[in-house]
């Protein structure tokens, strides 16, 4: 008797109309993803600011729209205040040192040649310069063709986004979590519910202590820095920020390098201050009452996968990828934890 299994021609007729839809949906997915890619920077914020700011909205029980309102002014405003202000004005340093190479790398000799080293060092800091120099500036070059105008008012406009996107993931992120928990099968739904669990227990943990830290430290050093007639203080502020949110990197990263220079320019003594005064007002107080009070909250993975995954991220997508590699990480650390409940699950009844 010969088998009547359809072939595979067969099923691809049969079941044509449902190819046809799922190639549709597919094509508009892809074609969503290229419109919304310019504000790739815009949403990516606006999911870590409604991280940041949850712990604020979630006092206002009964009163979402009110709750997402305050969180979004009192914590997101503050931390674009800072990130916006710094960033614009890191882009101006740059554009400046990109228009001026001649006059940069012949303050970079005076300045080498100002320091009391001997003078076979001069020459080494001095070729060690020019070698940099060359190599650097050329690439800032290329990097700098974008339009800067451009490239400032997308800034602005992704910053817009990411204020919208926090206040409704806020106000809305129960329903639209409702949402995709119906549009799941219903046998996979306790595994999705237990991946959301796992996920949203990861992301606190990279995002909340971490932000609330960095940004205590990022506004305490802008009062620091004015205090010590540094210029540019927003757009180090920023850095401080920044490398305060990366684990394994700290605030240090920028302290350290002032101190350096406050100790060419000024001595000893004031470099000496500086550096005291800094680390007892910006790191003191987050280190042993803000991280402490917040211990609670902890992703359970490793500092050094975190920091490459910023770090790693921040090459490849810039602000978008800063945050959105460490989201990634959490996502597949969430996916193993509920991998490893199922296993646990389907051993126990057998070991019993």
């Amino acid at each position: 008797m010969e088998s009547t299994k359809p072939d595979g021609i067969s099923v691809l007729i049969n079941h044509k109309w449902k190819i046809a839809a799922s190639i549709v949906v597919a094509i508009l997915l892809f074609t969503a993803v290229i419109v919304v890619l310019p504000l790739a920077d815009g949403i990516v914020l606006g999911l870590v600011f409604a991280y940041i700011s949850r712990p604020i909205y979630l006092k206002f029980k009964g009163h979402r729209k009110i709750g997402a309102f305050v969180a979004t002014m009192f914590i997101v405003a503050p931390i674009i205040l800072i990130l916006g202000s710094g960033i614009i004005e890191i882009i101006n340093q740059i554009t400046w040192i990109v228009n001026n190479q001649a006059q940069v790398i012949g303050g970079t000799f005076d300045f080498i040649r100002n320091i009391d080293i001997p003078e076979n060092i001069h020459q080494q800091l001095q070729q060690i310069t020019w070698d940099v120099s060359t190599s650097l500036l050329p690439l800032i070059s290329k990097i700098a063709v974008v339009s800067y105008a451009q490239a400032i008012a997308m800034f602005f406009i992704n910053l817009l986004i990411s204020i919208i996107v926090c206040f409704f993931l806020l106000a809305d992120g129960d329903g639209l979590y409702n949402a995709i928990i119906k549009l799941t099968p219903k046998d996979q739904q306790s595994i999705v519910e237990r991946y959301s669990y796992h996920l949203d227990m990861i992301l606190n943990g990279v995002f909340i202590a971490n932000a609330y830290a960095a940004l205590f430290v990022s506004i305490t050093s802008l009062f620091v820095f004015y205090a010590f007639g540094f210029s540019h203080i927003l757009a180090l502020a920023t850095l401080v920020f920044i490398a305060s949110i990366i684990p394994m990197f700290a605030g240090y990263m920028v302290i350290v390098p002032l101190s350096i220079i406050r100790y060419f320019d000024s001595g000893f003594q004031s470099a000496a201050i500086f550096f005291a005064v800094a680390s007892i007002l910006i790191y003191a107080p987050p280190e042993l009452v803000l991280k402490p009070y917040l211990a609670s909250v902890k992703s359970n993975i490793h500092p050094l996968l975190l920091m490459l995954a910023f770090l790693g991220g921040a090459f490849v997508g810039g602000i978008a990828g800063l945050f959105a590699a460490p989201m990634l990480l959490g996502a597949l650390a969430a996916a193993y934890r509920v991998y490893v409940e199922q296993v646990q699950a389907e051993e126990s009844p057998a070991s019993d």
